[in-house]
């Protein structure tokens, strides 16, 4: 379980393909502190760590996660959005965010404010039933609150901090981002789904 506070953004080392997987080397400042199988979000997926230096670890992607996430357009020198579990004596800054990866979404523009950027998503039709306005959603593994909902999608307002601290600052129009639906709001879609069958 995360909170879709990002920590830092992790530097992808090397990408080696294994049959129908990808085994990721990552470096960051915390991998020292990290234990072998420890769940990180890595842009919103969560994957389990095998240390093997202070600064690299590694993660297997599998091909179900490949499938759903963009992690299958990674490169090497590309960052990730770093998220490790919360603790159950933590504080909750951002949302419930589980690293169970929904799909993509498609970056439709990117607007520049005086004091934020303003990013609009395109999403199909039936996920929108999981879109509220000022509902949680996690974009990459951050935490976040829709700001506008459209027919087509939804936008969201990145403050200065998090667009300088994620991998945000790199997103353009057309680029697909990973994303996580609030758990709770899928919970009511789907009980209403069935209770109409």
């Amino acid at each position: 379980m995360f909170t879709g506070i990002i920590e830092e953004p992790g530097i992808v080392k090397d990408i080696v393909k294994e049959k129908g997987n990808l085994l990721i080397t990552v470096e960051a400042s915390f991998t020292s502190k990290l234990k072998l199988n420890e769940s990180v979000s890595h842009n919103g997926a969560c994957l389990s760590v095998i240390p093997f230096t202070k600064k690299q670890y590694r993660v297997m992607a599998v091909q179900e996660t490949l499938d759903r996430t963009n992690l299958k357009h990674l490169k090497k020198g590309d960052t990730l959005n770093l998220e490790r579990s919360m603790l159950a004596n933590g504080s909750i800054d951002g949302h419930f965010v589980l690293g169970h990866v929904d799909g993509v979404v498609k970056c439709a523009s990117v607007k520049k404010l005086a004091g934020s950027h303003v990013f609009t998503f395109t999403c199909s039709k039936n996920d929108l039933n999981y879109i509220v306005e000022k509902g949680s959603v996690a974009l990459n593994g951050v935490s976040l609150t829709i700001a506008n909902v459209t027919a087509k999608g939804f936008s969201v307002a990145i403050i200065p901090y998090t667009f300088k601290h994620t991998n945000f600052q790199n997103i353009k129009p057309g680029n697909e981002v990973n994303v996580e639906y609030d758990v709770l709001g899928k919970y009511v879609v789907q009980y209403l789904s069935r209770s109409k069958k």
